[in-house]
C-alpha cells in the first residue's frame, strides 16, 4: 500500500476515525484506515471477568508517566474498532446547554464554535448509524430531536422496572438509558429467535462475543470494507506526519508495519482519530524545523486541556435479590443542570452492567476506608445494583499530554470541579433506603473505576486537539481542521473544547458523519 496514493488517509478505526470511514466510503474516493491493532480475537475469554477485567487480557502494554515521572498502565485497547470494541454502548447527546458558557461551582465551562442545532442532525443520522434503543422525550435535559430513535428502549427487567417506579414516586423523571445493541425483542422483553443481541449480562466493559453491541468495527468499519475503494492496514503504528517544505501540507504518514518495517502513505487529506491522547502524542512526535512545537501547535494547545469526566462507579447493596441480567437500561438527568439546594450543575446517573462475584473479589482488597460485607460475596453480588455517576471536569491547560526527551507518553493531571460529583453521590446515598437498597452499603466499584479515579482510567479521554474559531487559543477549526495546515483533520474526542456529563461517544460519532460530508465536499 506504501506505493499507493489514497484521496484520505484515517489514522485510527474507532468511534471517529471508523464512522468518518463510513461515512466516505460511499463517495468512491480512495480511503486507507490505519490501525495501531489487529482484529479483537472472538473467543471464551471475551466474556469472562477474570480475563477482562483481572488480568487485563485485552489492554495495550502501554506505560504513561505522570508528572513526576512515576508509571501507570493506562486503560487503552488497540484493535480495529477502538476502544468501542469495550465501551458500554450508552449513547448519550450533549445538552444544547452543553454549547454555551456554563458556570459552575469550580470554574466557567467555555462555549464551542458551534450550536446544538448545527450537530443535531447528525446526532439523529449517528443514532440511526448505531441502532440507538431509546424514547426522546423523557429525558427532562435533553435537547429537541429531528428523527426519533431507530428502535424503542430495552425493556426494564422487574428489579430495574421497580427502581424507576420508586424513582418516579420521589419526583425524579427517570428514562431509558439510550443504549446501541443489535437486539429485537418479543412481547415478553425476551430476545427473538432473530435477534444478535441476546440481553446477557456482559455488554459493560465486555467485548461482544457475538458482535451484537454497536462498536465501531461492526457498524462501520466492516461496511466500509464492503466498498472497493476503501483499504484498512492492522498492525500499522503511525510514528509521524511529515510535510511539504511549505510545512502548510501534510505530505505522508510514516508507519512502523508489524514486521518492525517501515512504510510512508501519501494522501491528499490526512485525518487523525488515535483517541485524544495518542492523537496529541502523534502531533507532538510530528515535530520538525517549521513546526518545532509539533504539527497543528502554533497555538501551544496540543496536548492541554485534557479532560475525562469526574466519574464514579458505584455498587448499592438490595434488600431484596437483584437476579437482572441486562442491567444497562435505567438513567436519572434532573440534576444535570442544578439542583433546587444547588446553583451549579450537579451531572447525571445511570445504570452500569451487573456486577458478579469475580468482579466483587477483585474488588474486595481495596474498599479502604469502607466495612467489609458481612456476606459471602456470591450473595453479595446476586444484591448488588450498579450505578455510574457522571460530573463535568473543566478544561485546564496545565492538564496536559507531553512527550518527554526519552519519547515517553507524560500526562500531567490535577482533578476540577469536583464538588457536584459530591453532592450527586450525595443525592443518591440519600436515596438509597427509599429504593429498596440498605442505607449503608454504597460502595466504591473497583472494577469500572477503581478508588478516586486514577490517572489510568481513560475511558473518556477527550479535549486535547480542540477545535474553535481562535487560532491563537485552539489547534482546529470548526470544521476539525488544523489552523496551520490545509489538509490535517483531528475526528476523535480530542477536538472537544468541554465534556459535559455525558458518555463522549455519541457526540465524536456526530461530528465524525459531519466533518465526513465536509470532505466529501471539499474532494468534489
Amino acid at each position: 500500500m506504501d506505493d499507493q496514493h489514497f484521496d484520505v488517509v484515517i489514522v485510527g478505526s474507532g468511534a471517529g476515525g471508523g464512522t468518518l470511514a463510513h461515512r466516505l466510503a460511499p463517495s468512491g474516493k480512495r480511503v486507507l484506515i490505519i490501525e495501531r491493532g489487529g482484529y479483537l480475537p472472538r473467543e471464551r475469554e471475551n466474556w469472562q471477568s477474570r480475563a477482562v477485567f483481572v488480568e487485563s487480557r485485552y489492554r495495550a502494554d502501554d506505560i504513561w508517566y505522570d508528572h513526576e515521572g512515576r508509571p501507570f498502565a493506562p486503560e487503552v485497547n488497540y484493535y480495529v474498532g477502538g476502544n468501542t470494541k469495550f465501551y458500554g454502548a450508552a449513547l448519550f447527546r450533549l445538552r444544547p446547554e452543553d454549547f454555551h458558557e456554563i458556570r459552575h461551582h469550580g470554574g466557567l465551562s467555555p462555549g464551542w464554535p458551534l450550536d446544538y442545532t448545527d450537530l443535531e442532525p447528525y446526532y439523529s443520522q449517528a443514532e440511526q448509524l448505531y441502532r440507538v434503543h431509546g424514547r426522546h422525550g423523557t429525558d427532562p435535559s435533553e435537547g429537541p430531536a429531528s428523527l426519533p430513535y431507530p428502535h424503542p428502549p430495552v425493556t426494564h427487567e422487574p428489579r430495574i422496572q421497580q427502581l424507576a417506579d420508586r424513582l418516579g414516586g420521589l419526583g425524579l423523571h427517570p428514562f431509558p438509558l439510550p443504549i446501541g445493541v443489535d437486539l429485537s425483542e418479543g412481547p415478553d422483553g425476551l430476545p427473538t429467535r432473530d435477534s444478535a443481541c441476546v440481553r446477557c449480562d456482559r455488554v459493560d466493559g465486555f467485548p461482544c462475543l457475538l458482535l451484537a453491541k454497536s462498536d465501531a468495527e461492526v457498524v462501520c468499519v466492516t461496511p466500509a470494507l464492503r466498498h472497493g475503494n476503501v483499504s484498512l492496514l492492522t498492525h500499522a503504528r503511525v510514528d509521524r506526519l511529515e510535510t511539504d517544505p511549505t510545512g502548510r501540507t501534510v505530505t505522508e504518514a510514516v508507519a512502523t508495519l508489524e514486521d518492525g518495517t517501515t512504510a510512508r502513505f501519501r494522501a491528499d487529506v490526512f485525518a487523525v482519530a488515535c483517541g485524544a491522547v495518542n492523537s496529541a502524542v502523534l502531533l507532538l512526535k510530528s515535530a520538525s524545523a517549521l513546526h518545532p512545537h509539533g504539527l497543528a501547535n502554533s497555538s501551544d494547545v496540543v496536548g492541554r486541556h485534557y479532560l475525562r469526566h469526574n466519574n464514579e462507579a458505584l455498587m448499592a447493596v438490595s434488600r431484596e435479590p437483584n437476579p437482572t441480567r441486562f442491567q444497562k437500561t435505567l438513567a436519572v438527568n434532573d440534576w444535570y443542570l442544578g439542583a433546587d439546594d444547588w446553583d451549579y450543575p450537579l451531572g447525571g446517573i445511570q445504570m452500569l452492567g451487573k456486577s458478579d462475584a469475580e468482579q466483587i473479589r477483585a474488588d474486595a482488597p481495596h474498599w479502604a476506608g469502607v466495612s467489609p460485607p458481612d456476606m459471602p460475596l456470591e450473595v453479595l453480588a446476586h444484591h448488588s445494583v450498579d450505578f455510574w455517576l457522571c460530573a463535568e471536569d473543566l478544561p485546564d491547560p496545565d492538564n496536559r499530554v507531553t512527550v518527554g526527551p526519552d519519547g515517553h507518553v507524560r500526562l500531567a493531571l490535577r482533578d476540577t470541579n469536583t464538588e457536584g460529583l459530591r453532592r450527586l453521590r450525595h443525592k443518591l446515598a440519600g436515596m438509597l433506603e427509599d429504593l429498596g437498597m440498605h442505607p449503608h452499603r454504597l460502595l466504591p466499584h473497583m472494577v469500572y473505576l477503581h478508588k478516586d479515579m486514577p490517572i489510568g482510567a481513560t475511558a473518556h479521554q477527550a479535549g486535547t486537539v480542540r477545535f474553535g474559531d481562535d487560532p491563537d487559543s485552539s489547534a482546529l477549526d470548526v470544521n476539525c481542521r488544523a489552523h496551520d495546515l490545509d489538509n490535517l483533520y483531528v475526528v476523535d474526542a480530542g477536538f472537544l473544547p468541554s465534556i459535559g456529563a455525558v458518555n463522549p461517544s455519541l457526540t465524536v460519532m456526530a461530528n465524525a458523519l459531519r466533518v465526513g460530508d465536509h470532505l466529501v465536499q471539499r474532494l468534489g
